[in-house]
């Protein structure tokens, strides 16, 4: 999974490593940024393995895969999760292409190649044994949907990771590779630190059914669920993670 030692992707890699999966993790940070991450991560249990990897290169990608296949010779689960917000916070009536180009690359282009390279190995190790399964989730956020003027590169990109997870439910599903979107709301993490006031107006204002913060591992236990195959007959589908955000009401 992409951006895995921190964040959602923190809390998505604790709930696989306490069912015992082996875990790679891809980040950008070095090694040593991340020992303590990955020891709490082996305690719990499973196998865990460190990529530093740029999602937003190609050769970074493919160096990921290779580690993988290189310590554990499979792939069964691809979770797409790395993402980032604009650097400034800018109106869409200023925003700049520099900031649109960079979200893009980082949150939808990356991820779409990556999931075209991990999908073709499925299909290789699914050729090679009828038996295997494996799944493709991509988390994305509230803001595929909802729209948030002074961040729109963030919502487009989450708007088009939502399509490539359509996509690829259609290509998939000769091969019985279920293709899944996670969508978390107001969550707790880093990404949210600097915003903390103007969401706990918005939760004691009711904006939640459920009235508070996520946590990482609200979306990390849905995580679990989907690679676990409880859901097997519902490739394509959303998920929200969002505390009944998007439940419409009058």
């Amino acid at each position: 999974m992409t951006g895995g030692s921190r964040g959602i992707g923190f809390g998505v890699a604790k709930c696989l490593a306490r069912e015992n999966y082996n875990v790679a993790i891809g980040g950008v940070r070095d090694i040593d940024q991340v020992q303590t991450a990955v020891a709490e991560l082996s305690a719990l249990g499973g196998d865990i393995l460190y990529c530093r990897a740029d999602v937003s290169e190609s050769a970074a990608r493919q160096r990921m895969l290779e580690e993988i296949r290189e310590r554990f010779g499979c792939l069964h689960v691809l979770v797409n999760n790395a993402g980032v917000a604009p650097d400034v916070r800018a109106d869409v009536l200023e925003a700049s292409e520099a900031s649109y180009e960079r979200v893009m690359r980082i949150n939808l282009q990356g991820p779409y190649f990556l999931t075209q390279a991990a999908a073709n190995w499925m299909v290789e190790q699914k050729n090679r044994n009828p038996a295997y399964e494996g799944c493709i989730i991509t988390v994305t956020s509230i803001s595929a949907a909802v729209a948030s003027p002074s961040r729109g590169e963030y919502c487009i990109s989450k708007a088009g990771l939502s399509m490539v997870t359509q996509l690829f439910a259609v290509r998939l599903a000769e091969y019985d590779i279920p293709v899944y979107e996670i969508r978390p709301g107001i969550t707790l993490t880093d990404m949210t630190s600097g915003m903390t006031a103007k969401y706990d107006k918005l939760i004691s204002e009711g904006v939640l059914l459920q009235p508070r913060w996520g946590e990482p591992e609200d979306t990390g236990k849905a995580v679990a669920m989907l690679c676990r195959g409880e859901i097997p007959y519902s490739t394509g589908q959303i998920i929200n993670t969002d505390g009944g955000f998007m439940v419409q009401r009058l």
